[in-house]
């Protein structure tokens, strides 16, 4: 699902609320949770999971064409923890 899906699905489920309100409030959403983890703060959805920043550090890597040792900076990755809930829907419990 994509983010345009995601709004239709929301805006077909609330008739009373405008699409352009439904897209602003999605909107928002990833926004709050964007600018969270760019702080560094974890971000949690009860049943759906955690969201949060992972530091990788510095380290000698290899370019797969050539074999080369390649220096890769240390750097901030997303990562994802699904909740309870979303694993047991997904494994059919």
């Amino acid at each position: 699902m994509i983010r345009s899906e995601l709004i239709q699905k929301i805006a077909d489920d609330n008739p009373h609320l405008y699409q352009r309100d439904v897209e602003r409030i999605v909107n928002t959403i990833f926004e709050e949770i964007i600018d969270a983890m760019a702080r560094g703060d974890r971000v949690e959805l009860r049943g759906f999971g955690a969201f949060s920043v992972k530091k990788r550090d510095a380290r000698t890597g290899r370019n797969p064409r050539t074999g080369e040792a390649v220096e890769v900076e240390e750097k901030h990755v997303p990562f994802f923890k699904t909740g309870k809930l979303l694993r047991d829907r997904l494994n059919g419990k």
